[in-house]
C-alpha cells in the first residue's frame, strides 16, 4: 500500500541514503497512523535528507523539500516537525525547500546569447536569504546584521520573534545555516519583557 520508496522523488533516480529512507518511512508511517496530517502527507514527498553536527553531543536533521512543494509543507511545518523530532529521538529537524544557484551569465554562455536573464530567486544571495528565512520558519526575522570582524571574517546576527517555538533551537539554526552555506550566523530572542 504505502512504500518509503514512493515519498523521495531523487534526481536522475539517485539511490537514496539510509537516513532519506528513514525519514521517508517516518513520514509514510505518520500518514498511516495520524489522522490530522494523512490529508496534507499524502500528497507530499521529500528531495533529500542530511545529517548536520550541532555539538559535540547532538546532530540535526536537514530535510530538503521540493521548492513547489513548500507551500504545502508550510501549512503543517510545526506539527511534522514536532512528530519527527519524536520519531527521530529528539534529534531536531528543519526542513528547508531545495532550491538551484545559477551562475552569472556571461556573454559567450549561450542563455546569455538568447537574451535570457538569469532570475533574481537564483542569485547565491537570494537563495542563501530564502534558506535562512526555512531554516527559522515557526519564527520570523526581526532584524539581521552583518558584522565584519578585526580579523576579516563576516558574522551575520539574526534576531527573531515568536521565542516560544524555537528558543532551545538557536545553536541548531547556527549548525544548519552554516552547513548550507557557508556563512557564520548567530541567532537571538529579544529580550524579554518582565
Amino acid at each position: 500500500m504505502f512504500t518509503a520508496r514512493q515519498k523521495i522523488k531523487k534526481e536522475k533516480e539517485a539511490q537514496p541514503s539510509d537516513l532519506e529512507n528513514q525519514v521517508a518511512q517516518a513520514l509514510v508511517d505518520l500518514e498511516i497512523n495520524n489522522e490530522e496530517l494523512r490529508p496534507t502527507l499524502k500528497n507530499l514527498h521529500i528531495v533529500a535528507a542530511r545529517e548536520v553536527v550541532v555539538n559535540k553531543s547532538s546532530t540535526a536533521i536537514v530535510v530538503f523539500v521540493p521548492y513547489r512543494l513548500r507551500e504545502l509543507f508550510r501549512k503543517t511545518q510545526v506539527r511534522l516537525v514536532c512528530e519527527l523530532e519524536k520519531k527521530f529521538s529528539g534529534q531536531h529537524v528543519v526542513l528547508v525547500a531545495k532550491r538551484n544557484i545559477q551562475d552569472k551569465e556571461s556573454h559567450h554562455n549561450r542563455k546569455a546569447a538568447k537574451g535570457q536573464v538569469r532570475p533574481r530567486s537564483r542569485t547565491l544571495t537570494a537563495v542563501h536569504e530564502a534558506i535562512l528565512e526555512d531554516v527559522v520558519f515557526p519564527a520570523n526575522i526581526s532584524a539581521k546584521r552583518t558584522r565584519f570582524l578585526q580579523d576579516g571574517t563576516k558574522l551575520i546576527k539574526v534576531e527573531l520573534e515568536n521565542p516560544y517555538e524555537v528558543s532551545e533551537k538557536l545553536d541548531t539554526f547556527s549548525a544548519v545555516y552554516n552547513a548550507l552555506t557557508g556563512k557564520n550566523a548567530t541567532f537571538s530572542l529579544p529580550a524579554s519583557e518582565e
